[in-house]
């Protein structure tokens, strides 16, 4: 067990270091383009007013850039560090007792992961923002305004989301082109069980969970965080401003001050799960689903009663003494949001479930039936969901609009800032899902480490069981994941509009598609989704072909692999993958960061020689709203149909439908197969994708104009 796990251990941290080397390049690149932009750039009233000059505007955003990339970086490592490590401890518990194996996952690794990424995001904004209050003498005379200084941390945002995408496509397609590799040949082919120690890629796939599951989810949770407490605090601060209330302060750090809060009811939450070191435990007495919901329970329970406190304490104002409520009742919504969003994905994905059966069914009459029934499941799938959201973005403006909070005309001003605290309710127990989406990678990595050093078949019924409810996790994780950045692209895109305006020195209130000009950049928007998701696929697709030569090469050429007289070259293919991977996440990486600026650019220089100004920032505008849509439908349908198929093969193997080996597990594997780049790397990265449209043109908004 050991043995295997440092193999693990040392692929999974030679990657990392390879691939946030390279991303650590591009980011430093990428950082003095921004400061050239902003160094020859116009400046906002509000700037010009508190003596805040080019240079050091230039020098503030690069800062926040590389300090929000530095984080996500640090938010991955310590995702992948803890992974690599809890692995070989859930393999070796597993022998003793379910509820430890359970306890170790969900507790020690998990929860550790997920405290440092939550704790991550806030302290690295709270020094930022303490930062820049210090440093510019914030609201001191001549100086800048307290309600304006968000609007300078729109570069860590950027920052984090930069790292977060390169980071899901580069684990993506690692984990990925390495899963399928070895399922084609040695499940298929070569009629292996799943992590058998005769395959060559199986360490290339153990690594893949660690740095394609864990590190790359870290980074992506962070970034969700990060852009969220950004992006609240800048329409906090705006709806204080146009208020005239006194003290603004309580507006702008609630954010903060929510997500504190997470990890206090998260913490007690993840230690509510409690193990056993019962040896003659070798069964789960319970369910380790509803364990785990047990435990989220608890921690919504006490994060809507710290929610409340939190909105009397930091939201009360004289000028509507009622406000507080109204926004506490936004963030029951986003808790409430959080929950439905959490149980759909597990209706769709958990093969307790009637979906989950129903494709599993559809495999006993082939691999084709099988494919349709998964599609039509997937796109069924997003319905619901959008529902949701909708209701809670409408209830959740409301509640803001009639808290009585009123600007200098007298008009309701509430609405949004109503919808960017709907958004923390929703992540307000964000360290707790973590905590349930690390557990899914973990309990793989440690079958495989038993299938691997041939434990009794007892122990390795206690990790299928773990397996299966991980793959329900991850989904559910995957599932609140695309729910936030629903919500929190809302917000960025209403504070891309407020920093239009500033620098625009206009109003800038609405987007008109009936507009050729802007008709089309939606029309680009929704473009951008489906050729970036088109890209990423085909990005795992040419690496798994790569998997599949090697295996085949090996099996040929070392014949005395299968009666385990030759040991398989594993490192072959763990190079084979890292190398591939890397190469291949750029091109998906650079479409997403160059589009939006490009058409931005192309637009405004039209928008100059036709006479209108601000063409370039409506165009913008229009591509980040469609390409938001468009990204929430396609990860919504990508993340299901995967983890649905997922599933589906998981419950044959439990001896469904004839059981491992027979026809319909064959037609089941070829469903899983499709399905890991549509969950595992495509739908996440996607999740980073629409709030990273959303960061680029905030920080990128000088170029549109």
């Amino acid at each position: 067990m050991a043995q295997i796990s440092e193999a693990i251990r040392d692929g999974a941290e030679g990657f990392f270091k390879t691939q946030y080397g390279t991303i650590s390049k591009m980011a430093v690149l990428l950082a003095l383009v921004i400061l050239s932009i902003y160094l020859f750039r116009n400046t906002t009233p509000q700037q010009e007013s508190s003596g805040l000059g080019r240079a050091t505007s230039a020098c503030i955003t690069v800062a926040a850039f590389l300090l929000g990339a530095l984080c996500s970086g640090v938010a991955g490592y310590v995702g992948m560090w803890v992974s690599v490590r809890a692995n070989v401890r859930v393999s070796s518990a597993a022998r003793r007792s379910a509820r430890e194996a359970l306890q170790v996952i969900a507790v020690r690794a998990g929860g550790f992961s997920a405290l440092v990424v939550v704790g991550m995001a806030v302290i690295g904004i709270a020094i930022l923002y303490a930062t820049f209050y210090v440093w510019l003498g914030v609201d001191s005379p001549g100086s800048m305004k307290v309600t304006d200084l968000p609007l300078l941390l729109v570069g860590y945002g950027f920052g984090a989301s930069f790292v977060a995408l390169f980071a899901q496509l580069g684990g993506g397609i690692y984990t990925k082109a390495a899963d399928v590799g070895a399922d084609l040949v040695g499940k298929v082919e070569q009629g292996i069980p799943e992590d058998d120690p005769r395959n060559p890629a199986v360490i290339a796939d153990l690594v893949g969970d660690n740095v394609g599951d864990c590190a790359a989810r870290g980074a992506d949770l962070f970034e969700s965080i990060a852009a969220e407490i950004i992006s609240a605090m800048i329409l906090g601060g705006t709806m204080a401003q146009h208020c005239k209330i006194e003290d603004p302060s309580g507006f702008i750090l609630f954010p903060l001050v929510v997500h504190s809060f997470d990890l206090v009811v998260s913490s007690i939450g993840i230690l509510s799960i409690r193990g056993t070191r019962d040896s003659n435990v070798k069964v789960p007495l319970e369910d380790p689903m509803t364990i785990l919901q047990k435990g989220y329970s608890v921690t919504i329970i006490l994060a809507v009663l710290t929610f409340f406190g939190s909105t009397r304490w930091l939201l009360y104002t004289e000028q509507a003494p009622s406000a507080w409520l109204n926004f506490s009742l936004c963030g029951l919504v986003g808790i409430i949001t959080a929950y439905v969003f959490v149980w759909i994905t597990k209706y769709y994905t958990d093969y307790k479930h009637e979906p989950v059966r129903t494709l599993a069914l559809s495999s006993s009459t082939g691999h084709g039936t099988n494919i349709i029934a998964g599609v039509s499941l997937g796109l069924e799938s997003t319905a619901i969901p959008v529902l949701v959201i909708s209701v809670s973005i409408i209830s959740a403006f409301w509640l803001g609009h009639t808290s009585g909070l009123v600007d200098e005309t007298g008009s309701p001003t509430g609405g949004l800032f109503g919808t960017a605290v709907a958004t923390m309710g929703m992540l307000s127990t964000a360290a707790y899902i973590l905590t349930m989406d690390m557990f899914g990678p973990i309990a793989d990595n440690a079958g495989g480490i038993v299938e691997m050093s041939q434990q009794p078949e007892s122990v390795r019924e206690i990790t299928d069981v773990l397996d299966a409810v991980g793959n329900t996790t991850k989904a559910t994780t995957k599932g609140f994941a695309i729910g936030s950045a629903a919500l929190a692209s809302f917000l960025l895109f209403s504070a891309y509009m407020d920093e239009v305006s500033s620098f625009a020195r206009e109003p800038f209130k609405q987007v008109d598609i009936a507009i050729p000009e802007v008709f089309i950049g939606g029309l680009l928007g929704s473009m951008l989704i489906f050729l970036f998701s088109a890209w990423a696929c085909a990005a795992v697709g040419r690496t798994a072909q790569e998997v599949v030569k090697e295996v085949r090469r090996q099996f040929i050429e070392r014949p005395g692999i299968m009666d385990y007289k030759e040991k398989p070259d594993y490192g072959r293919c763990v190079a084979i993958v890292a190398s591939s991977s890397l190469r291949e996440m750029i091109k998906p990486g650079a479409l997403a960061i160059v589009s939006p600026i490009v058409v931005g650019f192309l637009f405004r220089v039209l928008g100059h020689y036709t006479g209108h100004p601000l063409l370039g920032a409506k165009v913008v505008a229009a591509l980040l709203m469609f390409a938001t849509v468009s990204g929430i439908l396609m990860a919504l349908f990508l993340n299901t149909a995967g983890g649905a198929w997922d599933n589906a093969k998981k419950f044959i193997e439990t001896g469904a439908l004839g059981g491992k080996g027979s026809e319909s597990h064959k037609a089941a594997i070829t469903g899983d197969t499709v399905g890991d780049p549509f969950k595992d790397t495509v739908g996440p990265s996607l999740h980073v994708l629409i709030k990273m449209l959303a960061t680029i043109t905030l920080v990128m908004a000088p170029v549109f104009l």
